[in-house]
């Protein structure tokens, strides 16, 4: 399965599980940008990931931990 920037909360789980140690609310865009693009499963245009879908994805990976 490839994830895309639309499966926010799928990426989110990822994160989480691939860095544990990542507090995501003192997260900025840029590494959370680039981490999304380096998880193994995901296949999407690096040009998608807009300020709107990271925020997504931030605050999926904050309620996963909550």
């Amino acid at each position: 399965m490839s994830l895309k920037w639309t499966d926010v909360l799928d990426v989110a789980i990822e994160l989480a599980e691939s860095k544990p140690e990542v507090d995501p609310r003192y997260v900025n865009f840029v590494d959370l940008h680039r981490w999304v693009l380096e998880l193994p499963d995901f296949a999407d245009d690096p040009q998608r990931g807009g300020e709107k879908v990271l925020e997504a994805i931030q605050a999926a990976w904050i309620e996963e931990l909550d």
